[in-house]
């Protein structure tokens, strides 16, 4: 088996603005789902996987998100600063490069997480991701295996592994479930300025150096308060340690 990454970067700089009223005062990382913190679903596993090394960007409520990342027992954590303008999935990384070194690292939304919680998605992950192949993996959710997730699909899987975007056609089976390892060298190579990720895979996909692996487990995307109410009843119905 693949070793697991030592360091996650955790997407926490949004303005969750879908989520308002409950975001007027406080971060969307934060809210609570079945009793835990959101980011919480995504950070437990990644220390239970092994990873060593947190780094957590800030813009909303920052204060709050840095005073509860620091309380997380058993792994280093960094912040990178978005206080000043939110740089989006692809700035964000281009940001943090010097924090998040030279190897491969996990890149983890904050709006969703899988059930049961546990780990093995990401020891799968790191066990599909190939260096050599690929530049970039993605974990991807059957939509038709989802709570909260409303769209056509993001991507087209192929046998070997490869992803296309969904582009021009009506819907796709597979929805990015917000985890993916990534080659941080592919963003440092961007200054420092807000951009999507798409910018990358852009250039990746086409090249067949995008790769997604399939989520053998249910994945709630947390959006809004819809969502959250659905999802707060999933998971209570499911056992809230699902």
């Amino acid at each position: 088996m693949a070793s697991v990454p030592d360091t996650a970067m955790i997407l926490a700089a949004g303005l969750g603005t879908r989520m308002r009223p409950l975001t007027d005062k406080t971060a969307k990382p934060l809210i609570e789902v079945a009793g835990k913190r959101l980011m919480d679903w995504q950070v437990t596993p990644l220390i239970e996987a092994g990873v060593k090394r947190l780094v957590v960007n800030t813009h909303w409520c920052a204060d709050q998100v840095e005073a509860h990342a620091r309380a997380y027992d058993g792994v280093e954590v960094l912040f990178s600063d978005e206080r000043d303008a939110v740089l989006e999935t692809g700035g964000a990384l281009a940001k943090a490069a010097p924090l998040l070194g030279d190897d491969p690292v996990f890149v983890v939304n904050t709006d969703a997480f899988w059930a049961p919680n546990d780990a093995e998605p990401l020891k799968d992950l790191a066990d599909a991701y190939d260096p050599a192949k690929m530049d970039e993996i993605l974990l991807l959710a059957d939509k038709h295996r989802t709570l909260g997730f409303g769209g056509a699909g993001d991507f087209f899987r192929a046998g070997d592994g490869t992803i296309a975007h969904r582009g021009e056609a009506d819907e796709a089976p597979w929805a990015y479930a917000g985890l993916r390892i990534v080659k941080p060298a592919l963003y440092a190579a961007y200054d420092t300025e807000p951009f999507s990720a798409f910018r990358i895979w852009s250039d990746l996909l086409p090249k067949g150096r995008m790769h997604g692996l399939p989520l053998d487990r249910f994945w709630l995307h947390v959006g809004d308060p819809q969502a959250l109410k659905d999802a707060n009843m999933w998971m209570w119905s499911h056992g809230a340690n699902a």
